[in-house]
C-alpha cells in the first residue's frame, strides 16, 4: 500500500456517530470550551484546561460516587503531587456493577475446553456473595489479596468483590514460576490468596497445585486460599492445603443481601502491579482507584468509542495490565469477551471464530499475535465475515508498518486500527487511537485526551520528527499513588521525575511524525520487551545464576522482526562450554523458576561482561553495541575494552 494517503479515514456518519462527538454536544451545555471539531481540538482543551476536562468527564460518563466535591485538581503543576478530586468519595466496582438484568456481561473461552456466559444479573449475584464471605472474614480496606488466575469470570467476580470492601487487589497468571510470584506477593504480605487448581495451554491441561502449595509456604501472612475450579482439580487440591478451600464453598448463599461498597477517597488503592528495572526485584506500583476509573473511562469511552451493547475483547493474561484495562470495560455497559490459553489452539482461527460467533465489536491484541497470523497464512477478510468488528488495538510492542498493510488486506478494509502505547506504570495509555482521525501507515494517531505527552532531547527541549525522550508534561489521574515498601517515595521518584524536573519521563525512544502522529522506537532503558511482556532482567539473572557452571550472565532485548527478543550472554566457570545440553538447562530452569516469557532466544557465551566503575553490569551499553549505536559515556565502565566482545556477532544475525 502507498503511504501517500490514509490507509482509513473514519467516514462522516461514523465521525457524527461517535462518543466523542456526543462528548463535544456535552461541553457545549456550559464549559466554555468552544467548538471542539477535530482530535487536534478535543485534545488541545483536555491538556490546557484539564480541570474542565476531567470535570466534564466526570459527567458525561456518570460516574457514581457517594461524594464528589468542588474540587477538581490541586497542586496541579507539582509531578509528582498533584491531586485530582481531593474531596470525593467512590467505589470503583459499584461503577462497574451499575447493570443489573440479563443481557450478558461476560462470556468465556478457555481455548476449546471451557465456555461459560455470565449475566450482569449473574455478576451482580456473585461478586455479592463473595463480597459477603469476605466480609464476614473481616476483609477490611488496605487488605491486600493475591491472585494466581486466568483470565475467567471467577477472577473478575474476585476482584470486583475485593474492591466493593476496599481492598486492594494483585494478581499474577498461573504459568509464572513459583520465584517469579513470590518476588511479587512477597513483598505486599497478603491476607488472601486465591488461586486457580491449574489452567489450559495449547490443548494441555496443567496442573499447579504443587506451586501454589509451595507459594504458600512461604506467604505466612496468608491466612485464607480459595482454590477456583478449572480443570476440575479445586476440591481435592484444597484439602491438601492448610486453611484453604474450593471457591464454590466459600462463597456466601445470601443472595438477596445486596453489596454495601464501601465509599472511600478517590487516591485510595485499588490494585498494585508489578515493573521491573535493571536491578533488584519487581517494584510494586500502587494505582489509586478514582484514577483508574477516571483515566479508564477516558480512554474507552472517547479514544476507544465503547458503548454500551458493545461486545469488548483483549487478548491478556492477568499478570498484564491490559487484563485490568479490560475489566474497566465493564463501566460503558458493554459485554467482556474473555479468553485464557493459546490463541493458536486449536488453530490460528480462534479468535477470529469467537469474533464471528459473539459479534465482537474491539478485537484487542498484540503487534506480535498480528505478526504470526501473518506468517501462518491465514488471510481472516477470506475465511470470516468480521461483520461486527469496528475497532483492532494493538499494543506491547510497536505494530510493524507490514503489519498495518496485512491488517487493512487481508483482515478488513473498513477497521480502525488503533496501535496504543502506555505501561503498567499508569496502567493506561500515553498515546493511541482515536475515532476522528485517519490512520497513517505505521504511526499512532496520536496523544490520548487529557495526556500532556511530548518528545525531549536530552536538555529537555521538545523535538520534532526526531528520535527523542516519551515524556508527559502535565498530571493525569492514573499517576500512580506510590510504590510498595517506599515510603520516603525516593524509588518513585527516580524511576519517573529524575530525569526532566517536574516532568514524567517514561524510558519510549518516540518520533512525532509529519501527520501529528507518534512512532515508538522501543524502550530506552534496559527492560527487555519480548511479545509485549515487561521483563525486568533481575528475574532472569535470578534464575540464571543458580546454575553452578555459569559465573554471571547479562541479558539484553534485541530489536528482531519487529518484535524483540531476549538475548542472555553467560560468563562460564574455567573449562565449560556452551553446548546444547546447558542451553537447555538454562532455558529449563528460566522456565520453571520464572515463566516461559522470560526463556532467551539466544545464549551466547562471553569471557567478560562490562561493568561500571562502582561494579554494576551495563546492559544499556552493551545493547547499543549490539544495535549499532554509539555508547555514550565510555568513561563511567571499569572495563570498556569489554564492549567489543559483542560488536557485530554473527549469532545475532539470524
Amino acid at each position: 500500500m502507498s503511504s501517500a494517503e490514509p490507509l482509513w479515514t473514519p467516514d462522516a456518519g461514523r465521525q457524527a456517530g461517535s462518543n466523542l462527538a456526543a462528548f463535544a454536544a456535552h461541553l457545549a451545555k456550559g464549559q466554555g470550551s468552544g467548538s471542539l471539531k477535530t482530535y487536534a481540538d478535543f485534545h488541545n482543551f483536555s491538556v490546557r484546561q484539564p480541570e474542565q476536562f476531567w470535570s466534564a468527564l466526570w459527567d458525561f460518563a456518570k460516574v457514581k460516587a457517594s461524594t464528589r466535591g468542588d474540587r477538581v485538581l490541586v497542586d496541579g503543576t507539582k509531578m509528582p503531587g498533584a491531586r485530582f478530586f481531593p474531596d470525593a468519595r467512590l467505589n470503583y466496582a459499584e461503577n462497574l456493577l451499575f447493570k443489573n438484568d440479563d443481557t450478558p456481561a461476560l462470556i468465556f473461552r478457555g481455548e476449546d475446553k471451557v465456555r461459560k456466559k455470565m449475566s450482569w444479573r449473574e455478576l451482580n449475584t456473585a461478586v455479592a456473595r463473595l463480597h459477603h464471605a469476605f466480609a464476614k472474614a473481616g476483609l477490611k480496606p488496605g487488605d491486600r489479596v493475591a491472585a494466581i488466575v486466568p483470565n475467567m469470570p471467577e477472577t473478575i467476580v474476585a476482584f470486583l468483590a475485593v474492591a466493593s470492601l476496599g481492598g486492594i487487589w494483585s494478581s499474577c497468571s498461573p504459568d509464572f514460576g513459583e520465584r517469579g510470584i513470590l518476588d511479587r506477593f512477597g513483598q505486599i504480605k497478603p491476607r488472601f490468596l486465591i488461586a486457580c487448581d491449574g489452567y489450559y495451554y495449547n490443548g494441555k491441561k496443567i496442573p499447579i497445585g504443587n506451586k501454589v502449595a509451595a507459594v504458600l509456604k512461604e506467604l505466612p501472612s496468608v491466612e485464607e486460599t480459595l482454590i477456583i475450579d478449572y480443570i476440575g482439580q479445586a476440591t481435592d487440591i484444597s484439602r491438601t492445603m492448610p486453611r484453604a478451600v474450593a471457591y464454590e464453598d466459600y462463597i456466601s448463599r445470601k443472595e438477596q443481601e445486596p453489596i454495601k461498597f464501601a465509599q472511600l477517597p478517590f487516591d485510595h488503592p485499588l490494585y498494585i502491579l508489578y515493573s521491573s528495572g535493571t536491578t533488584g526485584i519487581p517494584k510494586c506500583i500502587v494505582h489509586r482507584a478514582g484514577g483508574i476509573l477516571l483515566k479508564h473511562l477516558s480512554e474507552l469511552i472517547l479514544n476507544s468509542d465503547v458503548r454500551a451493547g458493545d461486545r469488548l475483547f483483549y487478548f491478556t493474561t492477568c499478570g498484564w495490565m491490559m487484563w485490568n484495562w479490560l475489566v474497566s470495560g465493564l463501566a460503558t455497559g458493554a459485554t467482556l469477551l474473555l479468553y485464557d490459553g493459546s490463541p493458536f489452539a486449536p488453530s490460528e482461527r480462534v479468535l477470529f471464530d469467537y469474533a464471528d460467533e459473539e459479534g465482537m465489536t474491539l478485537f484487542g491484541t498484540s503487534a506480535k499475535y498480528i505478526d504470526a497470523v501473518k506468517k501462518s497464512g491465514l488471510k481472516p477478510r477470506e475465511t470470516h465475515k468480521l461483520a461486527t468488528v469496528r475497532t483492532m488495538f494493538s499494543t506491547g510492542s510497536p505494530l510493524a508498518a507490514e503489519s498495518f498493510d496485512f491488517v487493512y488486506e487481508d483482515i478488513k478494509r473498513d477497521l480502525h486500527l488503533a496501535s496504543i502505547s502506555g505501561g503498567t506504570d499508569i496502567c493506561g495509555c500515553f498515546v493511541g487511537g482515536n475515532p476522528l482521525s485517519p490512520v497513517w501507515r505505521g504511526e499512532i494517531q496520536g496523544a490520548m485526551l487529557g495526556m500532556a505527552v511530548d518528545v525531549y532531547d536530552d536538555d529537555a527541549k521538545p523535538m520534532r520528527q526526531e528520535k527523542g525522550e516519551l515524556v508527559c508534561a502535565g498530571p493525569f489521574p492514573s499517576m500512580p499513588v506510590m510504590f510498595w515498601n517506599d515510603e520516603s517515595g525516593e524509588k518513585y521518584h527516580n524511576a519517573y521525575f529524575a530525569r526532566f524536573d517536574n516532568i514524567w519521563c517514561h524510558g519510549d525512544f518516540a518520533e512525532w511524525t509529519a501527520h501529528g502522529g507518534i512512532i515508538i522506537h522501543g524502550r530506552s532503558d534496559a527492560t527487555l520487551n519480548p511479545g509485549g511482556v515487561r521483563i525486568g532482567t533481575a528475574e532472569l539473572y535470578a534464575q540464571v545464576e543458580r546454575i553452578p557452571e555459569i559465573i554471571e550472565a547479562l541479558a539484553i532485548g534485541q530489536d528482531w522482526d519487529n518484535d524483540v527478543r531476549i538475548v542472555l550472554f553467560v560468563r562460564l566457570r574455567e573449562g565449560v562450554q556452551l553446548d546444547e545440553a546447558l542451553a537447555a538447562k538454562i532455558k529449563q530452569q528460566v522456565r520453571q523458576g520464572a515463566s516461559p516469557r522470560h526463556v532467551p532466544a539466544k545464549i551466547i557465551a562471553v569471557k567478560d561482561i562490562p561493568r561500571t566503575k562502582s561494579g554494576k553490569i551495563t546492559e544499556l551499553a552493551v545493547r547499543d553495541v549490539v544495535h549499532g549505536r554509539v555508547v555514550k559515556n565510555k568513561e563511567a565502565l571499569a572495563n570498556p575494552e569489554a564492549l567489543d566482545l559483542y560488536k557485530d556477532l554473527a549469532e545475532l544475525k539470524s
